[in-house]
């Protein structure tokens, strides 16, 4: 493979990322701002990031069945084009309902982007490279948040709604004339491999992808590590900090990129650590969803406002979430051929947003609740949010459960294939990994 090229290609296709991250995350910064504009609830605001993350979530497996037929060059160009015309939706709607249109494309337009770019990096780098490179392109897409929360707050404030929108959806435009002019699907000398011939192969395939318990794995720790992290950035945590901590909207700003922070420095370490003991990877995601836990249940149960330093720590924690994310995608590339790496991939993808839409809109609907039963004093006091942000645990302890059984499936289907029924189960498989590596 040319190396130039596919470092070109990796630095187009990120930055493609990092635009679409950036346009998923304005809103969360724009949270008060849209309450004033469109003078509306808080179950209808959560509607405005919900339903965005609805349409995420259901065109990933579509758009993975499409990523395997025509390529990921096509999808990432024309998701950048949709996330613009969202964007420039949102930029100058005049009520709630234009809003939630806009919010909509943008969510059409970032579904394609994310996928894509995995399925990219796999035709364009091999072997331990993969898991670390996926890892270098979560982290250094989600610069886009940082974008959202420092120069896209200012300009938000300092220039208005329309004109702050309309420059995040220039930086979607950009990603647009670059992937259209340099993105390539693979390299010219590997062959284009086999796609399905009929809208029935891609459905039985499809199956067959939902059906290896690696997928399914895949899909669980997506679900249980990103969702926290996703719902206090996209929406919840300014509103949070600011109302509720009495934090300044500068200072709230920066707990946000700090969220980014941690995991671009956490993402590099876990990426090496994935490559070096693919069978610890679950342990992995469990060790940082149990840190998780405990440090969410000190801060919800810390008797008057929780201390600047225990936020920190769950600023820091909720950053590991994103990285540990990312493993989801390296047990679709372990236990899928390339052919359906592309649906594989979206069905792990949609594991983080389902759980990330549904916490984020029961927080809204709780929240509600709580003020029209005159419960708190304020839709966004401290106490109210105590009890919405303690909905992460029925949701999220869900997919822990379901995460441990998806683990046990699969270590018990890579016993079965690699023929051993003897000796502990980390040593089952790791001879097993070294039988594979070995072929």
């Amino acid at each position: 493979m040319n190396s130039r090229r596919s470092w070109l290609i990796f630095a187009v296709g990120v930055f493609a990322y990092m635009a679409a991250v950036m346009q998923r995350s304005t809103l969360g910064v724009a949270g008060v701002s849209a309450a004033e504009r469109f003078d509306t609830t808080a179950a209808l605001l959560s509607t405005l990031a919900v339903l965005q993350l609805v349409v995420y979530a259901g065109l990933q497996i579509p758009i993975g069945l499409l990523i395997d037929r025509v390529g990921p060059k096509l999808l990432i160009t024309v998701g950048s084009v949709v996330m613009v015309a969202g964007q420039l939706t949102l930029a100058f709607a005049s009520n709630i309902g234009v809003a939630i249109l806009g919010r909509m494309l943008v969510g059409a337009g970032d579904a394609a982007v994310f996928i894509s770019l995995i399925r990219l990096i796999n035709s364009w780098f091999q072997g331990r490279t993969v898991p670390v490179l996926s890892q270098w392109i979560g982290n250094i897409g989600q610069l886009g948040q940082i974008l959202s929360a420092v120069p896209f707050a200012w300009l938000l404030h300092e220039a208005g709604w329309s004109v702050a929108f309309s420059a995040a959806a220039a930086l979607s435009f950009a990603a647009f004339v670059l992937a259209l002019a340099f993105l390539a699907d693979r390299p010219p000398e590997v062959p284009e491999p086999p796609r399905v011939a009929s809208v029935k192969d891609a459905l039985h395939g499809l199956v067959q992808t939902l059906r290896r318990p690696g997928t399914q794995l895949g899909f669980w720790a997506h679900y249980t590590t990103q969702s926290s992290g996703t719902m206090f950035a996209l929406f919840w945590g300014f509103p949070f900090l600011v109302s509720a901590l009495g934090f300044d909207p500068g200072f709230a700003s920066f707990c946000l990129v700090l969220i980014v922070l941690t995991g671009v420095v956490a993402g590099p370490i876990l990426g090496l650590v994935t490559a070096r003991f693919p069978l610890r990877r679950s342990n992995v995601v469990l060790a940082i969803m149990t840190m998780l836990g405990v440090v969410w249940a000190a801060v919800l149960l810390w008797p008057g406002t929780p201390p600047t330093w225990l936020v920190i720590v769950l600023l820091v924690s909720m950053g590991l979430g994103g990285p540990a994310s990312l493993i989801g995608f390296d047990f679709a590339r372990s236990f899928n051929p390339i052919r359906s790496l592309g649906s594989a991939n979206g069905i792990v993808n949609v594991g983080g947003f389902t759980a990330s839409f549904v916490v984020m809109f029961l927080v809204g609907i709780i929240l509600d609740a709580q003020f029209d039963s005159g419960l708190s004093a304020s839709l966004y006091d401290l106490n109210a949010f105590r009890l919405a942000f303690a909905v992460q645990y029925v949701v999220i302890g869900f997919g822990v459960v379901m995460l441990v059984r998806a683990r046990h499936r699969t270590r018990r289907k890579l016993e079965e294939d690699e023929g051993i029924s003897v000796g502990p189960i980390w040593v089952a498989l790791s001879r097993a990994w070294k039988r594979r590596r070995a072929r």
